[in-house]
């Protein structure tokens, strides 16, 4: 006895939907994704007569000082100077490359240079030794 099995179709899944599924994602992501900014210490930038921008900011370790000494490092606010640091040689060592590390420093422009000369001093021990300074333009 001869059985004659009738030809099966096969079933294929439709992926004509599928671009639109992809673009309705990335909406989603991009219109719930928040940018981190840094708060910092409210500081009263000093002014200058010529600026540069920083041309790479994803290799930059801010911080900031007042002019009543707090310290504020990358949103961390410390307690004690001596802090600055052990927190930029972490830093420093957990980075991809080390030497393209830039510290952003952002002192208020009432700050004695003795506080300024502690960071500098701390920023040395933690060999973190390209410093940049955040100024505004200066106003004709």
């Amino acid at each position: 006895m001869n059985i004659n099995s009738k030809p099966r179709q096969k079933s294929t899944v439709s992926t004509a939907s599928l671009p639109d599924i992809i673009f309705m994602l990335l909406i989603f992501f991009m219109v719930t994704t928040v940018m981190k900014t840094f708060d910092g210490l409210k500081v009263q930038d000093p002014s200058a007569n010529k600026i540069e921008k920083l041309e790479n900011r994803k290799n930059v370790i801010y911080i900031w000082q007042t002019k009543d000494g707090s310290v504020c490092v990358d949103d961390q606010t410390l307690s004690n100077i001596d802090d600055v640091s052990e927190i930029l040689k972490f830093k420093l060592e957990s980075s991809v490359d080390p030497g393209k590390m830039v510290v952003q420093f952002k002192s208020d422009q009432n700050t004695t240079m003795e506080l300024i000369q502690q960071i500098h001093t701390e920023c040395r021990e933690a060999n973190a030794l390209k410093l940049s300074y955040a100024a505004k333009k200066l106003s004709n």
